[in-house]
């Protein structure tokens, strides 16, 4: 297992400070592995975020309603769209009566996509964690925020 001190070399002057260098270094570790992964398909997290939420819609969404659901708020979405939009596998639809509205809308090549991607590849991030210390991170998380 992982031990933060061992990892920086470095010691900590309160637990507080370690936790918070600690999600921040933990955080960074797991955004490089899902940067690993989506590389082979194309896409990056935040794109397959994206897709995930348009996937889940049912409907076209505004890009500002995808920004909020979005777990990463990156400044870039409209670029990040823009990429999957030239790839095909989102869609822009625009309003037939307000032509400053623009929905978005997964497309079937993007649904392809998503379906091409195996629905556990996060889990070995947390192989060494049972369900209970999941749960008890998850709430120690959610009880940070």
């Amino acid at each position: 297992m992982g031990d933060i001190s061992k990892d920086i070399q470095s010691t900590f002057p309160n637990n507080r400070i370690k936790a918070l260098l600690n999600i921040l270094y933990t955080a960074n570790w797991i955004s490089s592995c899902q940067n690993e992964f989506f590389k082979s398909f194309g896409i990056s997290p935040q794109q397959y975020n994206i897709l995930r939420i348009l996937k889940g819609a049912k409907e076209p969404l505004n890009v500002q309603v995808i920004k909020d659901r979005m777990i990463e708020r990156a400044p870039n979405a409209t670029r990040l769209m823009d990429k999957l939009l030239a790839k095909e596998y989102i869609e822009r639809l625009p309003c037939k009566e307000d032509r400053r509205v623009v929905k978005i809308v997964i497309t079937k090549k993007g649904r392809a996509l998503l379906d091409s991607i195996p629905a556990n590849f996060n889990k070995n991030l947390l192989k060494n964690l049972n369900e209970q210390e999941a749960e008890q991170l998850s709430d120690l998380l959610d009880k940070m925020r």
